[in-house]
């Protein structure tokens, strides 16, 4: 999405390249709120400087890079805020680069040898824009997550997760103000590809953080249900079905209406664990390697949809494999019970 940076502290995205899940959207409703959508117009970050303090991750491969810096050094006491800024390449698009080869781009000539030769090209701004994410202020939790870990399976059974997961992560959990600005209209609803207003079984579907909407390659939408309190897969009963089905069914046919893309080529998944405690879907192009796609922690829906249909409190006795950071406590937490 290209979108305009958060405003300070309403808005997390998962953004990991393992689970960031940025990490994901905002308009403003009003300048107090501090709620705001994307604009085509010259914005400021909302801050002022940013001194570096640390790579905290990146990876050549993603073209990712996420930093830490102290902002707003210049004002208050002197000592600044922690910020974290997330810059990533965008994707090619075909039409605009075919142009651009079609011309006479600015080249730097690296080698040549025989029939190969590497050159740096020097493209127009149009075509070297970077997609970055602010999260601002942040807090030691958020810093953790954007560090690169070791990454540990463990085992959850239903017991676990009632006696352990659930009491760690009322004390844990980070704010989704953000989910509930866009179900209630406050912020992202030009960017609402479809919705379902049913209450109890309706859900809203906008296009996710990840994506930038220039190409289908990397196609990748959220569904947010309308209903509170459904946290996780772990809720879910066969109460809970009807949701599920529209999900699966409209949001297939949402995207196949807006994108042309057929069901066959969507993944559509839940995450266990999630990144934030508000049950929401994945539906990404089946060929993106999307960010929490792995066997570890996406579950299909249609798979979630059936195993209901045979077991409505299937969800609360499975045991679940999931991984989680080396240094997390929720781990040491889980592996200790296990010992027991």
């Amino acid at each position: 999405m290209a979108d305009a940076a958060p405003p300070p502290g309403k808005r997390k995205r998962e953004l990991d390249a393992a689970g960031v899940e940025a990490a994901g959207t905002e308009d403003k409703e009003t300048e107090e709120a501090g709620i705001g959508n994307g604009t085509s117009a010259s914005v400021r970050f909302p801050f002022s400087g940013f001194r570096v303090k640390k790579v905290l991750r990146e990876s050549a491969r993603d073209k990712i890079l996420f930093l830490h810096g102290k902002v707003n050094e210049a004002t208050g006491d002197g000592n600044g805020e922690d910020a974290v800024v997330i810059l990533e390449k965008t994707p090619f698009q075909v039409e605009q680069v075919a142009q651009l080869l079609m011309g006479s781009p600015e080249l730097q000539l690296q080698f040549s040898n025989d029939i190969y030769s590497t050159y740096h090209m020097f493209p127009p701004r149009q075509l070297s824009d970077i997609k970055t994410t602010v999260v601002y202020p942040v807090t030691e939790k958020h810093l953790q997550k954007y560090q690169r870990q070791d990454l540990r399976l463990v085992r959850e059974t239903g017991a676990d997760h009632r006696n352990i997961t659930l009491p760690y992560l009322a004390s844990q959990s980070l704010s989704i103000q953000w989910v509930d600005n866009i179900l209630d209209k406050k912020a992202e609803a030009d960017r609402i590809v479809f919705e379902n207003p049913d209450p109890s079984d309706g859900f809203v579907l906008i296009p996710d953080l990840k994506w930038n909407q220039q190409q289908l390659d990397d196609l990748y939408l959220i569904a947010i249900c309308h209903r509170r309190g459904i946290r996780s897969l772990r809720d879910l009963t066969a109460e809970h079905l009807p949701l599920l089905r529209n999900i699966l069914r409209e949001g297939q046919e949402a995207i196949l209406q807006r994108y042309q893309v057929p069901a066959d080529r969507l993944r559509v998944y839940l995450h266990y664990l999630p990144s934030y405690y508000h049950l929401h879907v994945h539906f990404t192009a089946l060929g993106f390697e999307a960010p929490g796609s792995g066997v570890e922690r996406a579950h299909l829906l249609a798979d979630v949809i059936e195993n209901l249909e045979h077991d409505p409190e299937h969800y609360q006795r499975r045991t679940l494999t999931f991984a989680l950071r080396a240094d997390e406590p929720l781990l040491q937490l889980l592996q200790e019970a296990q010992k027991s």
